[in-house]
């Protein structure tokens, strides 16, 4: 039986009944394991017995998990292991899920293609020269290639659903405060979230009301009530309304996914949107921004890292020189050259010029989005400007932070969105479009979502077959 296939539900109604067990769910997904990971390499740890129910989890390397390793797949904590779980993976856990490894991932989730991890690179199953995206590029990828049911990955600005844009599949990003983030190692505190990573919509609402809820542990979750899986899905039809950018944001996108994006809206009005183009010029400063916020709140997150309290030292005769010694071998470029932004913009005379401006256009950004949302239900737009790029091709900096241009706007106005893929275009990749709501409606997006879905009807090619 192929349970790549199968929804959650399904599997353990089957189980339910007597008629599989959890060895065989298992089993299953190992041999997935063994055929898809030396190829793919989505996994840093594996977790080879069978706890629970069967029904295999990936978990971003940078979410712990008591008693295994937390690299963030980074040389400074290449040996950490954690002393205790984050609380998503708690929950999943109280449930009987099985966890089937750590995935890997940009260094620090500092990246969008996978590509900058200590451990290498992740490739993308569709085509292995490719990225699978990222900086969740282990989770979609272990996702895409059946080796795992659904995963948890971490969202900061789009770090969920770019990749599952990239590999084909559903890449689910919460309201802010919704899913905990006690055991999530800190970026961008007032940006990152957990996300979810499936083949389907209903596997991720049915994961989301599992791990949704407030968190004495964290003080920035809601206290609203989570909604029950069986009251996400209920009804058929229905109209809505939806907006969409102009060529302004839209130009930002290859001319094919430009093209593509046009069935699409009108795929939502097939099925009783009515849509409206939305002038979005706003977002035009949204990378810039992002890119000042990130940096600012990793380049302190980060000063934990110094050899002091754990992580890997470099012994020296000097306070000082471990601290620099450490640091400098610890860190690869890309993380050095957040920390060193972030030092810049937060300094005393560039205060007021980057920072200040950037959460200024941050609160204008909220306040733009709570208009929108007054006027329509969902917005609609890419998820990524194009299909997966091959690895070792994006060598500029800010050319790889332009890979986020469609994503990083919802981060930082802490709204819920996910992205569904679409179709397979003339390269044979798979791309996705993006549904965005307004906070708290995660019942209303995962609803249009699931009808998209059925409509669109993606298959996802590489699970048809058991191994």
């Amino acid at each position: 039986m192929n349970f790549s296939l199968l929804e959650i539900e399904e599997i353990l109604k089957l189980q339910e009944e007597g008629r599989v067990k959890p060895q065989e769910v298992w089993d299953f997904f190992q041999r997935r394991i063994q055929h898809w990971e030396p190829r793919v390499n989505a996994f840093i740890t594996l977790v080879k017995d069978l706890k629970g129910n069967g029904v295999a989890v990936g978990v971003k390397d940078n979410i712990t998990v008591k008693g295994l390793p937390t690299t963030c797949a980074s040389k400074i904590l290449r040996n950490y292991i954690a002393p205790y779980s984050a609380t998503a993976w708690d929950r999943l856990e109280a449930r009987g899920f099985s966890l089937a490894g750590k995935t890997n991932l940009d260094e620090f989730a500092m990246g969008s293609s996978t590509e900058k991890s200590c451990f290498g690179p992740t490739r993308n199953p569709w085509d292995l020269e490719r990225t699978p995206g990222g900086s969740s590029g282990g989770s979609a990828a272990a996702v895409a290639a059946g080796m795992v049911k659904f995963a948890l990955g971490s969202d900061t600005g789009g770090s969920v659903r770019q990749p599952a844009s990239f590999c084909g599949v559903v890449g689910f990003k919460p309201t802010y405060g919704r899913i905990s983030r006690f055991g999530l190692v800190a970026f961008a505190s007032s940006l990152d979230q957990i996300g979810i990573i499936s083949n389907n919509v209903q596997d991720a609402a049915y994961v989301f009301s599992i791990i949704a809820g407030e968190d004495p542990r964290d003080s920035t979750t809601s206290s609203r009530p989570v909604p029950k899986f069986q009251d996400m899905f209920g009804g058929e039809g229905g109209s809505f309304t939806f907006a969409y950018p102009g060529e302004e944001v839209l130009g930002r996108a290859e001319e094919e996914v430009r093209r593509e994006f046009v069935e699409f809206i009108k795929l939502a009005e097939k099925i009783g949107g009515r849509g409206k183009e939305i002038p979005m010029t706003l977002l035009e400063y949204a990378i810039e921004a992002y890119y000042i916020v990130t940096n600012a709140e990793a380049s302190s997150n980060l000063a934990r890292y110094d050899g002091v309290r754990y992580g890997t030292r470099q012994e020296a005769e000097t306070l000082l020189e471990m601290y620099l010694r450490t640091r400098t071998s610890g860190f690869d470029d890309e993380v050095k050259r957040r920390i060193l932004t972030g030092g810049f913009v937060l300094s005393r005379g560039f205060y007021d010029d980057y920072y200040g401006k950037a959460v200024a256009y941050r609160k204008r950004l909220a306040s733009f989005m709570e208009e929108l949302f007054s006027e329509v239900d969902f917005l609609l737009l890419p998820t990524t400007p194009h299909v997966a790029f091959k690895i070792g091709e994006r060598q500029d900096p800010i050319e790889m932070y332009m890979e986020d241009f469609f994503t990083v706007f919802v981060n930082l106005a802490g709204l819920p969105a996910i992205s569904i893929p679409w179709k397979l275009l003339g390269k044979g990749l798979p791309i996705g479009f993006q549904i965005v709501s307004r906070w708290y409606n995660e019942i209303g997006m995962f609803h249009i979502a699931e009808r998209l879905e059925r409509a669109i009807d993606f298959k996802n090619k590489l699970i048809l077959k058991e191994v």
